[in-house]
């Protein structure tokens, strides 16, 4: 949360990330409010399996202070949607402002080929790889994920799945990998640092973002296009919109079946997914951060029109 301020002493909106911090000051403070909505605080814990007390209370604050706010910004239609649907927020205060991507970094691991990505990062340079980079939670689709191995390893049998990240779930899941015989199939490797990340997503072949539900963005999706790398995503909050301008054909379907019949496609048949080049523009004209921080200033100057 900050204060932005002109030329004078006395600031001239309040800008908030987390309705939980913004809350005390809502009768201490006679300013405008943008508030950045990330999703929804109860709702989301909830779905992790917080208690009824706990979610009544976040619901309270979220509301209080989107009662209160002058200006929303999201990520995507879907979680405009969400305000405006489960908090009865004016659609007329909302913007959707896609997210950027440090692109420059992730460009660098563009321009080196997939193997010597792999070779950087120790991994396999003679299997087809699909990355998952994903918190080890609930609603992330992981469990899916693993179980779709087991027909993609039918169909591929060196194919090799990497689940990338930390999270309470990580006993269960390997627990999972090991009671399908998926051990040499299915492989979680842990936190990746920042300055491998990029090289990660250039080694996979393809990535996947199969989450369940509350997704407003995608971060991993968007991370995955700007290392030239095409993301399968499920068809869940605002991940369509992040491949719409690019290929619709990356968005999963709902029915049954549908994400290893997809895993297996892509690998087989490349020529089906965008290239190496078709992402990186599409991440550059979407996720640029210089024009989507302009987009943002330009909220915070709304007050004064």
């Amino acid at each position: 949360m900050k204060a932005i301020q002109s030329s004078t002493d006395k600031p001239d909106v309040l800008v908030t990330h987390f309705a939980l911090y913004a809350f005390p000051l809502l009768r201490m403070l006679d300013l405008p409010i943008v508030v950045h909505f990330h999703g929804p605080w109860a709702a989301e814990s909830q779905r992790e399996g917080a208690g009824r007390l706990s979610t009544w209370a976040k619901q309270l604050i979220e509301r209080s202070v989107y009662r209160r706010a002058d200006r929303f910004i999201v990520l995507s239609g879907a979680f405009r949607d969400v305000l405006c649907n489960n908090y009865g927020v004016d659609p007329a205060k909302v913007r959707v402002i896609p997210g950027g991507v440090d692109l420059p970094r992730f460009r660098t691991a563009a321009q080196v080929t997939r193997q010597e990505a792999r070779l950087r990062l120790g991994w396999p340079t003679d299997r087809p790889i699909v990355l998952s980079v994903r918190r080890l939670v609930a609603r992330m689709g992981l469990e899916r994920l693993i179980d779709s191995m087991t027909h993609v390893k039918n169909q591929i049998p060196d194919a090799l799945c990497i689940i990338a990240g930390r999270g309470r779930l990580e006993k269960a899941l390997a627990a999972r990998i090991a009671a399908a015989g998926l051990k040499q199939h299915v492989q979680l490797a842990g936190f990746i640092p920042d300055d491998l990340l990029p090289f990660a997503y250039r080694a996979a072949n393809i990535s996947i973002v199969p989450s369940e539900s509350l997704e407003g963005f995608g971060l991993s999706a968007a991370e995955s296009l700007a290392a030239g790398t095409p993301p399968l995503v499920s068809p869940v909050g605002g991940l369509p919109e992040l491949v719409a301008g690019l290929n619709p054909s990356l968005v999963l379907g709902n029915e049954s079946g549908c994400l290893p019949e997809r895993i297996s496609t892509a690998l087989m048949n490349p020529a089906s997914i965008p290239n190496n080049g078709a992402c990186l523009s599409h991440a550059s004209t979407t996720f640029n951060w210089s024009t989507n921080v302009r987009r943002i200033a330009d909220v915070y100057r709304e007050h004064r029109l």
